[in-house]
């Protein structure tokens, strides 16, 4: 049973992990267009049946999975009573289902491609913007790294949350807000830090 915190690259053999890292971008871009512009329970429902599946498929399951549903849980929450507020359950459904299809198929995309895979081929597709002054290697490290930040900060809500509750304070915001955005500002920092171990801060201001 895997372990692995979604975000992760997760080596591996099966179809996912066969497909070319370019396949599996147009794929997450045309996934995410579709889930954008369609509205209601059962696409929703669908779009959530296929994240799942792609998790399933590029080796998340059991305790991995679970744990980012967990921290998911805590933003759904809170996104959900607030649709509900606003709307009905259905457009809530919509919202937050909507938004766990598509980070779902996105660590499914980051665990079955190597950064070094990812990297290489963002810099390539956006070779042509070179001649517009873009640095495709910059823009591709940027877009990887949104990628793969987005499940590690569901990660860190779980954890927080976890630590709330084992502190007896599961029903205090101030228990769960504040160490969060503690410890999403240490791991910008480490992020920071990596890059410019890089050299990629020097760069710049060349």
């Amino acid at each position: 049973m895997s372990t692995a915190v979604l975000g992760a690259y997760i080596p591996g053999g099966g179809p996912l992990h066969r497909l070319r890292p370019g396949a599996k971008l147009l794929g997450l871009i045309g996934f995410s267009v579709a889930v954008i512009a369609t509205s209601g329970v059962i696409p929703t429902a669908i779009a959530l049946a296929l994240g799942i599946a792609l998790a399933l498929l590029a080796g998340l399951r059991g305790r991995g999975l679970l744990r980012v549903a967990r921290g998911f849980a805590i933003v759904a929450v809170l996104l959900f009573a607030f649709q509900l507020w606003q709307s009905d359950w259905q457009h809530a459904f919509d919202v937050v289902g909507g938004l766990f299809a598509l980070i779902l198929a996105a660590s499914a995309l980051t665990a079955s491609t190597s950064a070094a895979d990812m990297l290489e081929t963002l810099t390539w597709a956006l070779g042509p913007l070179r001649i517009f002054g873009v640095r495709p290697d910059r823009v591709a490290l940027t877009f990887s790294l949104a990628i793969r930040a987005i499940p590690s900060m569901l990660e860190v809500g779980r954890e927080t949350a976890d630590a709330a509750r084992a502190r007896g304070l599961e029903r205090s915001p101030r228990a769960r807000l504040v160490p969060f955005v503690l410890r999403a500002v240490a791991q910008a920092e480490r992020t920071g830090e990596a890059l410019a171990a890089r050299g990629l801060d020097e760069a710049d201001r060349a």
